[in-house]
């Protein structure tokens, strides 16, 4: 029974971050089912949740979506996740999920406590593709494919429709494209399955609740959220790489 209760509390707490912000689904989940739910199961309940969180809060940002500005981030990610999946038994996870760790707990918040810094134009379309690229090819190396494209919208200083709308489009692409490679590797089973309705049904309501919120909130608030969302993402990674690392 405890097990799953932690599944239903991490489902309903994950969902409400994630409908405030866009992301972070995982990083909040894995906080509680990391003590409950066999590995097997964990990668295919997070990316599922973090899939249904995004359909839900797509209805928010609509009136900030735009293919155009979207697609090269979307393309650049598609391209990557088979590089990174490539060069993965040539890197060490530890020491990769390490260094990006450490860029973010010192790069967010200086970006969060230092006003007026000037943001990046520069780049266009080609930029924004590789940003993609950079997101995919972390995700194939380590499911990170968040950190990239969403610290480059803050960049962009993008209103921030338009960033949760870019950020959210590229997830959830990359989101289906995983759990197609999931199903084609047999990991789609019948206790996932029975998983999956567990989150999703635990979910919808504090989704929308904070999808919500997140309409209340401006643009300085928006990226305060953001930044400091991506500074505890980072201190979860050096979390989990120092004891292999060690």
């Amino acid at each position: 029974m405890l097990p799953i209760l932690l599944v239903i509390v991490g489902a309903a707490a994950a969902g409400f971050v994630q409908g405030l912000s866009g992301f972070a689904f995982g990083l909040v989940a894995m906080a509680f089912w990391v003590w409950a739910v066999p590995p097997q199961l964990l990668g295919p309940m997070v990316v599922f949740g973090s899939l249904v969180g995004q359909l839900i809060g797509m209805g928010k940002v609509r009136r900030g979506f735009d293919l155009a500005r979207a697609s090269p981030f979307i393309l650049g990610g598609m391209a990557g996740i088979p590089l990174g999946v490539a060069i993965l038994g040539y890197i060490d996870p530890d020491w990769f999920k390490f260094c990006v760790g450490l860029l973010l707990v010192v790069y967010c918040p200086v970006m969060l406590f230092m006003s007026g810094l000037p943001h990046i134009s520069a780049g266009g379309r080609v930029a924004d593709g590789l940003v993609g690229a950079i997101g995919g090819v972390m995700g194939g190396l380590g499911g990170l494919t968040g950190p990239a494209p969403t610290l480059w919208c803050s960049l962009r200083g993008w209103p921030k429709d338009q960033q949760r709308a870019v950020f959210q489009s590229f997830n959830l692409t990359m989101h289906v494209l995983t759990l197609a490679a999931y199903a084609a590797a047999g990991m789609l089973t019948a206790q996932a399955g029975h998983m999956f309705l567990i989150v999703a049904s635990a979910m919808v309501v504090p989704t929308l609740a904070g999808a919500w919120l997140y309409g209340k909130a401006d643009d300085r608030q928006f990226r305060t959220l953001v930044l400091a969302l991506l500074g505890a993402s980072g201190l979860a990674m050096l979390a989990a790489a120092l004891p292999g690392i060690a």
